[in-house]
């Protein structure tokens, strides 16, 4: 199968708003990284949403000797906004590459102010904002475009690219991305901000391939059973 080859900085945060897909497209990245580099990390950064986590992908992650740095309170049931005690490294070991996964509104966003002042001074970074015109609170440019000021406000820290992840969880069809071209060119060209890639899940990425610049196939993340 053949995929873009993304340039990657040494850091890549990942932003969205709920049921955006954002942690699916982090643990694909991370996949995509190690790839092209030894020393990768995944960082689950995100305090507010406790389903979906990076964490779920352990055993994957340890597969492929990708580093995990994350809340301890990860994939349990416990709503306590804890950072992980190593987050430092992300800043701190310049040898890593790391994909950041974000808290996707301005309370989540708020772990990320944190680094912010490290991150911006060291500039080698891409924050991308991850949106699905699918989801009730991001369905156009003009919603989108204001929960991405907001996270820019509480994070500290520029977008500087979009990932169009518009789905519909395991009933998306080619057909649904195909239509959501038009909305991420319309957030693209409202915010200034190119559209760095659109991932779509693997079984789609056939038929799409060709139709769709920077097409990404992602593996979905399952949820362990607990």
């Amino acid at each position: 199968m053949g995929v873009i080859i993304i340039q990657y900085k040494r850091l890549t945060l990942l932003c969205g708003h709920y049921g955006s897909g954002k942690t699916n497209v982090a643990v694909n990245m991370a996949f995509d990284l190690k790839n092209q580099y030894d020393n990768v990390a995944v960082a689950d950064l995100d305090i507010v949403n406790p389903y979906f986590r990076t964490k779920d992908s352990l055993k994957d992650f340890k597969e492929r000797n990708i580093r995990l740095i994350c809340s301890e309170y990860a994939n349990s049931n416990l709503d306590i906004p804890a950072l992980p005690q190593d987050m430092y490294a992300i800043t701190d070991d310049r040898t890593l590459k790391v994909i950041l996964d974000i808290g996707g509104d301005d309370r989540g966003a708020l772990a990320l102010g944190r680094l912010a002042p490290q991150i911006n001074e060291e500039n080698d970074f891409e924050m991308l904002m991850v949106i699905n015109k699918f989801r009730p609170l991001t369905p156009d440019a003009e919603s989108t475009i204001e929960v991405m000021r907001e996270v820019e406000a509480a994070g500290g820290i520029r977008f500087t690219g979009l990932v169009n992840n518009s789905n519909l969880g395991e009933e998306t069809t080619a057909e649904d991305v195909l239509k959501s071209v038009e909305y991420a060119n319309a957030v693209s060209k409202a915010s200034g901000l190119p559209v760095v890639m659109t991932s779509v899940k693997e079984e789609l990425y056939d038929e799409l391939n060709g139709k769709i610049p920077n097409l990404f196939p992602l593996k979905l993340q399952e949820k362990p059973v607990v």
